[in-house]
């Protein structure tokens, strides 16, 4: 009887964990639909550049913005359909620069050169979208 209690825990155990595991379906997270993820993404780097550096929630946003990176490279940067995209190729350029600046100067802010033309590149990026490049 002893036996049987625990084979039953253990099959309980791996069922409940791979339910919590198969759902992480977080806000704000990536869908799929690469238009989509991208503006949201550009809308969450556009959150963190322009943000002041006295805001109460600068580490979170900063921190919010380090995880869209990663989570959008993590998801698009394998698909042959999308990494041969002009808005995906401009994207990646601005991504990059962001995260290095990051983690190099985690503590600067982010100077205004930079932030000009990350906002050249998001542009570029929101235009090639419309035309569906």
């Amino acid at each position: 009887m002893k036996r049987y209690w625990s084979r039953l825990l253990a099959l309980v155990l791996v069922v409940v964990v791979g339910l919590v595991g198969c759902s992480t379906n977080e806000v704000g997270a990536l869908t799929g639909d690469y238009s989509q993820d991208t503006l949201t993404v550009v809308s969450a780097l556009r959150t963190a550049l322009n943000i002041t550096e006295d805001a109460p929630n600068k580490t979170a946003v900063q921190t919010e913005a380090r995880k869209k990176i990663n989570d959008f490279a993590a998801r698009y940067q394998r698909d042959p359909s999308i990494s041969g995209l002009n808005s995906f190729t401009t994207m990646r350029t601005a991504l990059n620069s962001l995260a290095g600046h990051y983690s190099s100067y985690p503590n600067r802010p982010v100077p205004k050169k930079l932030k000009d033309r990350l906002e050249q590149e998001f542009q570029q990026v929101e235009s090639a979208l419309r035309r569906g490049a």
